[in-house]
């Protein structure tokens, strides 16, 4: 449908959003995506622990007033299939929940300005955690149904990717495709007063554990990190560019670290392999505790070990969240 989009190459971590019994990502499984499917903590926490059942990699997490626990610029492809998610306002009675619950986080604006920023809440959560260059996949009854409300919807969500620089690469049948631009040439160049606003320089993206949703635009870094990572599988084991702008005590090489570390978790599962027949176990849902750089994950690929694993970078520790999506890894932040 899109030749640039190579599952297994260029795309091979992707989120999918309001996922059922995650179909799509067992689906992606077989061209070699690890797809982590989200659903909110309601009647689909069944269906999430379906889809473990499933072996397929899913989590509850939810787009409400917080950011989701994952890193800016970790997924390579978002896909959205009537994942409940007001992208759009179909009306002040629908949007009117949102607002009361939002409203303690914005302050009033005089200029009626406040609803278009409550409109696109959910997608500047979606378009930070989308990688540069990243794509959007949207697959709705907006998308391809006439009737004059739906048609507005899709007014609206055109006008909305416009507003954050989404350029709309495909339209056919019941699915709309966006990317996400891969520099901030297109934030700069908007008419002043456009809404909605970059986010402010000092505000980290990757700060994720119990920080509100914000009403901006999150800037790509200047210098390209997290928009030029390798294809996978070389992305597995070349330490990315995001790797130097971890907050860490490091007195020697950080890529040095992180080597070592690949290292020590390569001899320790070649042991497990060989003296528990790791194997002949059939492991499939596996959790690292604390990730690290994601070693102990990388090296369950390097043996052949058929399994995915989320990786659980703790608070107390340093986010090294960007480093583990970058390599092509998947991982959450928690509090034990």
């Amino acid at each position: 449908m899109v030749p640039e989009i190579s599952f297994g190459h260029n795309i091979h971590v992707a989120l999918d959003i309001g996922c059922g019994v995650a179909s799509f990502g067992a689906f992606l499984l077989q061209r070699n995506v690890t797809t982590l499917s989200i659903a909110p903590k309601d009647v689909h926490e069944n269906q999430i622990q379906f889809a473990l059942e499933r072996r397929v990699p899913a989590m509850v997490s939810v787009f409400a007033t917080h950011r989701c626990l994952y890193p800016s610029q970790a997924f390579d492809l978002i896909h959205c299939s009537r994942c409940r998610i007001n992208w759009t306002c179909d009306g002040l009675l629908v949007c009117s929940s949102s607002i009361l619950m939002l409203l303690s986080i914005f302050a009033y604006d005089e200029d009626g300005i406040l609803l278009l920023l409550l409109l696109l809440l959910m997608l500047l959560e979606a378009n930070r955690m989308l990688r540069a260059g990243g794509y959007f996949v949207w697959a709705a009854q907006p998308v391809y149904k006439n009737e004059e409300i739906l048609q507005e919807q899709w007014k609206e969500m055109v006008d909305l990717t416009a507003r954050i620089c989404w350029e709309q690469i495909k339209k056919e049948g019941y699915i709309a495709i966006w990317r996400k631009p891969l520099n901030n040439s297109c934030y700069l160049n908007r008419c002043t007063g456009v809404l909605p606003p970059l986010c402010d320089p000092d505000d980290n993206s990757d700060n994720v554990w119990n920080v509100d949703l914000r009403a901006c635009i999150t800037a790509l870094p200047m210098n390209g990190y997290g928009s030029n990572v390798s294809t996978w599988p070389a992305r597995l084991h070349y330490p990315p560019d995001r790797l130097q702008s971890i907050e860490m005590d490091a007195y020697i090489s950080r890529k040095e670290i992180f080597r070592a570390e690949s290292k020590y978790w390569n001899e320790i599962v070649n042991s497990f392999v060989r003296a528990f027949h790791w194997k002949d176990m059939k492991l499939r849902n596996v959790m690292d505790m604390k990730a690290g750089f994601g070693g102990f994950a990388a090296a369950l690929h390097d043996f052949e070990i058929d399994c995915w694993v989320m990786n659980v970078v703790p608070v107390s520790g340093f986010n090294t969240l960007p480093v583990i999506y970058d390599r092509g890894l998947i991982g959450v932040m928690h509090d034990w």
